[in-house]
Formats: structure tokens, sequence, C-alpha cells
């Protein structure tokens, strides 16, 4: 009744605001494309609210869009509560503890919590406080929001008149990583985690499919790749979404190393500090020891490479060789209590270049039910090593068992499908207190999993 009541008062609101809108604002395709005053402006997401555009209540099968995206996006997506977020009291607190003042007006928070664009990128439409939105995703709309509607516009002239290629998955994980990883503009570091931001972590597939995803698999989900021949795109979501975080967080150390804030302590595993202590015949770490490190020295987080490196091996494995070897100096490196900038920066940087070469082979690799098997199987396998790297390791783990057991099983007809599903949403029980968190048991778990998938 609640949902219904909603859908309702939606129906009534795109109704009174695009009656108006149809008569005097909507704009006409060729003005919109020869305006050079509108070129590269944000219109904000009213634009594509029309019940004819992406405001429908319901999804249409008919079309080769759902025509309801907005919808999903103004009621079910955590996105468009981004902005909100800053203005309840823990925001206002982190702004307080920051000296940020009001979080909802400061440029460190608006960066990744709305769409905080310069104001002659502002059109009339724009109205920040809307979070994160259609263009924060899909780029400035005023060039081609009129004629993207017109008959035999296509998707190539939409992306050459500004919009973004989110049908191109490695430029869709490039532009969810700029909020959920960071760049050197926008970032969160140990200063922001200790005044109440959470830690950031991503998996393309898994944050896709719990937006909720408002979108239809593409005409091709690679290059040469026809959805309808692809029933493995999820996999290959994954796979890619891996690669190119990896890249990133690469890409991130390296430039940190060389800024003035070094070492930056959110690098590395937050639990390894951060956690309820016991006495020491109940410590797992002091019964594990710390092989690589001297005790007291925090690990590396290490979980954007830890279920990522058996897929590279898959892909190529002379590649995935280097790369481990690149990660495991970086590794060295990062656990110590004073990192070396200059060995840091360059193993980064080496491992970025290994991960970008192997992101360009997964989106175009072939896959199929015995890879993805496969897949699932060496993961499981690896359970020991990925447990003992920490937490965001093994939620990497659960995630991507998770991500590519819904592909297999959507395609090959598994007996014992619900037995699986249990045990993988097992592991998922184990992370929901970190400090709580235990690698022996999370391992005996994943080892269950790899036992139901024989």
């Amino acid at each position: 009744m609640r949902i219904r009541s909603l859908a309702n008062r939606l129906t009534l609101l795109f109704a009174a605001v695009w009656l108006g809108a149809i008569f005097f604002a909507w704009p006409n395709p060729a003005a919109a494309a020869n305006s050079p005053a509108d070129t590269g402006k944000y219109t904000g997401p009213g634009s594509c609210s029309s019940t004819s555009c992406h405001g429908s209540v319901k999804p249409r099968a008919d079309n080769r869009i759902f025509q309801n995206e907005y919808s999903v996006w103004a009621v079910k997506d955590k996105h468009a509560k981004a902005y909100d977020a800053l203005t309840g009291p823990i925001g206002e607190r982190m702004g307080n503890i920051l000296g940020l003042g009001k979080s909802e007006r400061a440029a460190k928070c608006l960066a990744c919590h709305a769409l905080d664009v310069p104001d002659e990128a502002r059109a009339k439409t724009f109205d920040l406080s809307e979070g994160v939105s259609c263009e924060s995703c899909h780029g400035p709309a005023s060039a081609w929001l009129g004629p993207h509607t017109t008959r035999n516009w296509t998707h190539e002239q939409s992306v050459a008149a500004g919009m973004v290629d989110t049908r191109n998955l490695a430029r869709r994980t490039e532009k969810c990583l700029t909020c959920h990883l960071g760049t050197q503009e926008k970032f969160v570091d140990h200063e922001m985690i200790a005044a109440g931001h959470p830690d950031l972590y991503f998996e393309l597939d898994s944050f896709s499919a719990v937006m909720p995803r408002h979108w239809k698999t593409p005409r091709e989900t690679a290059p040469g790749v026809p959805a309808e021949n692809d029933a493995w795109s999820g996999v290959r979501e994954w796979g890619t979404g891996q690669a190119v975080q990896l890249r990133a967080s690469m890409e991130r150390i390296a430039w940190r190393a060389k800024g003035k804030n070094w070492p930056e302590y959110s690098e590395l595993q937050c639990f390894a500090c951060h956690h309820s202590l016991t006495a020491p015949e109940q410590s797992w770490r002091q019964e594990r020891g710390y092989a690589g490190r001297r005790p007291g020295d925090p690990p590396w987080n290490a979980s954007r490479y830890s279920v990522f490196r058996e897929l590279a091996r898959q892909v190529d494995n002379d590649a995935a060789s280097r790369l481990d070897e690149q990660v495991s100096q970086l590794a060295k490196s990062l656990s110590q209590l004073n990192p070396d900038r200059d060995a840091v920066a360059s193993a980064s940087a080496n491992a970025a270049a290994l991960s970008n070469q192997l992101a360009t082979r997964i989106e175009t690799q072939p896959y199929d039910a015995a890879m993805t098997l496969r897949l699932l199987q060496r993961i499981s396998d690896d359970a020991d090593e990925i447990s003992n790297e920490g937490e965001r390791a093994a939620e990497q783990a659960a995630m991507a068992l998770d991500s590519l057991f819904i592909a297999y099983a959507r395609t090959e007809k598994v007996a014992n499908a619900a037995d699986i599903r249990v045990s993988i949403n097992g592991l998922f029980q184990q992370l929901e207190n970190p400090s709580n968190y235990n690698p022996a048991d999370f391992s005996k778990q994943m080892r269950k999993v790899g036992s139901l998938l024989r």
C-alpha cells in the first residue's frame, strides 16, 4: 500500500510539473543542439522526469529503455538521498570535527554527496540539493537532452555531445570510482574516517545490483559481443570492475605517495588497529603472528587485489605474474611504519599499468560456464590467504562469490543451488560486525562454499 501510495503521488507530481514543462519549457531539439550558451550545462534530474521520458511509474517492456529510470532513482536509489546525509546529525557532527562548518555547504562534502559544478555550468533548472542525480553519472545534458529523444539519434551522437558512455564497462567503473574510491580532487582519507565517514569499498556488479539497476542490458556488452549472445555479462561486469578498481587504487597510491600527507593511513587495514581487544589467549592475530612485517606495523589493505588475482591468472598468466611481483613489493613497502615514497610510487605505477592491460583483455574476454565455475572454485580454494588479508578482503570475496554464482546459476542447472546460496549468505553474516571478524571462521565458511561447488 505504501509503494502504491508513493507511486500515485509521483504520478500526480510528474503530471503537474511536466504539464507546464511541455507547454513552456520543453527544449527544441534543433535549438538545444545549436545553442552554444547551453553546451555542457547541467539541467538537473527534473529535465528527465516526464512520464513520456524517464518518469513513468511502471517499466515498459515495449521499448529499448524502461522509461521509469527517474522514478526508480527518486524512490529507491540511495544516490538521491546523498545530499540529505549531509544535513543529518552525523553529517553535521563530521563538519564540525573537520572544521568545515555546515557539511551541506562544504565543497569537500558536496564533491561526492551532490553534483557540485561551477555556477556557469548550471542551468536555471539545476538544484544542488537533489544529490547524486542523473547527470552525476551521465554527464551534462543540455547539449543532448532534446536531440536524444528524436528519431534516428544515436547513442554515439549523445556521447559526442557530452554524455558519459556508461555502456562501456571500463568507463562506467571509472565514473563510479570518482566517488567510491576518489580522485586527487575528492577523496576520503584517514582524517575523514576518524571524523565518522565510512571507509570506502566497491564492487561494480554487486553495487549495480543493489542500486537498484535502472537500465536494460545494452545491445552490445563488449566490442563485437551482442548482448543476446552474452549470457555471462555479469561475469564480464564483475571482472572489468575489479580490474579498473585495482588500476585506480594503484594510481591513487602513486599520487598519494608523492603528496605532503604521507603516509596515508587509510591505505592500510583499518581493523588491524580498530578492533576490540581481547585477552592474549583469545587473540587470533597474536596466534597467527605478523609474517612479513614488524608486530605493531599495520598491514596494507590488499582487498582490491586479493580476489582479482584469480581472474588475472585465468586471463593472462604472464601479466598476472608480473602484477603479483609488483603488488608484493608494494605490500612489503606499505606494511612498514615509514614507507619509502619512491619505492611505493614506482611499484604502484607499474601495477597500475599492468592492471590497465588486464582490464582491456577482461572486457573483451569470452566467458562461459566452465570459466565461471573455475573462478568460483579457485576463489574458494584461496580461503586461507584471502581470509588472513583482513575483513575488507573477505568482503570482496563474499561479493565475488555472490556475483559469480548468480551468473552461473542463471544459465546452468545447479542441483544444490539452495545450499550454495545459504553458504554464501553465511559469508555475509560473518561480516556484519567487523570487530567480531575471525579469519579462521570465514575461511571455514569459504571452504564450505567450495565443497558444494564440486
